[in-house]
């Protein structure tokens, strides 16, 4: 039996060790392995909670609103307190922003030159040599999007600026609401890069995906994975404490066994059977869990936990969105959603959807009404929830505030975790993570050239910068570098 190891595999967010036994060509087991310590949320204990707004944005520069959104919902949930309408629409604009940029950095800048043969030069090189087979003027002209596409996302984090305030890592996402005001300007500034984003979107992004799963429609049986979806729901729509329960643009919901249900938070665990920490975490649901680093522990092999819902592995992300969503066109393709080629196409499909629903969303501000709830630290210990949707997937801070109001417990369990989670349990009843499962199976073509592994891995999107952190305990600097 022979191994095929990628380390690191390239062209994702963040660093990843795949391992994989293969026989006669296919992939017989798999391990995904996050090879960098997170620590982020030990740096929120004893602090201001309010400091988690932007302390965890820097979990990633490439979808921190996503964790500022997760993070901001905690703290309201905390203090009791709900945004006024201009609040949460601005919130849902900041988001839908980064999910527009994400959604386009991923395909044409990460994934497609799998399928997109580029020039003999960088960044289009090196690279594995895949089975190029689109036609010679659908390749050209998929080059040259791909070129376009850098412009667009420009533009897409000039719009989520006029909200934000900035970008990576926004300033205007506060407990209670926003710190920016609407006015006809900015909304009429939004409107016009949007309408921009909104034709590249529908002529180009699109079509794209389309052209490039005729010509690979084989991906459409590749790379199955677990088959349980999950999302917590995304983009309130109404006020109310709710997380789970109040009107959203997506919906909350579970896909278990070919059986849709309503999400229940409390079947939330996270393991770490195979990680390196050790076995005593002080309880294994994000509310009270704290783990300790055990880079020696016998078995383990990846730094992220193994979130797990009712002990089911679940993936999440935007075909899960779709999925429980009931999108008709991605409910049309089948089980063959359940694929590489389904993942890029729930992607595309979403990506239009949300530009048009940040169209509507715009023109409900209401320029002079409030945009924020004042709110007071809480004066007992109390524990603030926030779930939300990353672009990646289902995303949620657990936050536990003292008495005297500081953070005791920080958790965020991010999408990656749950995707690239490693195994639970042991032997032949051990579950593997959503991402191990869709690798298991697959047929290799030339194991010195994996690239259906690497196709498998970019199709869900991974962000292990999201996953995984390296800090020492007392911060001290473990080595400097100097890259050219």
């Amino acid at each position: 039996m022979a191994k095929i190891i990628v380390d690191p595999v390239t062209r994702i967010e963040g660093h990843l060790k795949l391992e994989v036994e293969v026989e006669n060509n296919v992939v017989v087991d798999a391990w995904t392995s996050g090879t960098l310590w997170r620590g982020m949320e030990l740096i929120m204990q004893g602090r201001d909670p309010r400091d988690a707004e932007q302390i965890m944005q820097r979990i990633c520069g490439v979808c921190p609103t996503g964790h500022a959104t997760a993070g901001i919902l905690a703290l309201d949930d905390a203090f009791g307190i709900e945004p006024p309408p201009n609040g949460r629409i601005i919130r849902n604009l900041i988001l839908g922003s980064n999910w527009v940029q994400s959604h386009i950095l991923h395909f044409f800048h990460l994934a497609a030159l799998d399928y997109v043969k580029g020039p003999e030069l960088a960044p289009f090189k090196p690279r594995y040599e895949a089975d190029y087979r689109l036609p010679a003027d659908i390749n050209e002209q998929a080059v040259a999007i791909y070129l376009e596409a850098l412009t667009i996302r420009r533009k897409a984090h000039e719009m989520l600026a006029i909200w934000g305030g900035k970008m990576p890592h926004v300033q205007a996402i506060v407990p209670g609401g926003v710190s920016e005001v609407p006015d006809t300007s900015k909304i009429y500034r939004f409107l016009s890069l949007l309408e921009e984003i909104q034709a590249f979107i529908e002529q180009k992004y699109i079509p794209t995906v389309k052209a490039v799963a005729g010509v690979y429609s084989d991906w459409f049986s590749i790379g199955t994975g677990c088959m349980n979806m999950l999302a917590f729901g995304g983009f309130p729509q109404e006020e109310g404490m709710d997380h789970v329960k109040k009107k959203k643009h997506f919906p909350a919901g579970t896909y278990i066994r070919g059986q849709f249900a309503e999400l229940d938070t409390a079947k939330i665990t996270e393991e770490v059977t195979y990680s390196w920490y050790k076995d005593d975490t002080h309880g294994n649901t994000p509310d009270v869990s704290v783990v300790t680093p055990d880079a020696e522990k016998k078995g383990a092999y990846s730094w992220m936990k193994s979130p797990r819902y009712n002990g089911e592995a679940m993936e999440v992300g935007p075909l899960a969105r779709q999925w429980i969503a009931k999108n008709p066109d991605v409910a049309a393709l089948g089980k063959q959603a359940f694929s590489v080629m389904g993942r890029h196409f729930a992607r595309a499909i979403e990506t239009g959807e949300i530009a048009k629903a940040m169209k509507e969303w715009v023109l409900q501000l209401e320029p002079g009404q409030p945009v924020c709830t004042p709110h007071k630290l809480p004066t007992k210990e109390v524990v603030g929830v926030g779930l939300c949707e990353a672009s990646r997937g289902a995303l949620g801070h657990w936050h536990r505030i003292s008495s005297d109001g500081r953070t005791m417990v920080y958790n965020a369990v991010v999408p990656t975790t749950w995707n690239s989670s490693p195994r639970t349990g042991e032997g032949a009843s051990a579950v593997r993570g959503p991402m191990e499962q869709a690798i298991i199976g697959t047929a290799v073509a030339d194991p010195a050239n994996p690239v259906e592994l690497v196709r498998i891995i970019r199709s869900m999107d991974p962000c292990y910068g999201c996953a995984i952190h390296v800090m020492t305990p007392d911060k001290k600097t473990i080595s400097q570098f100097a890259i050219n």
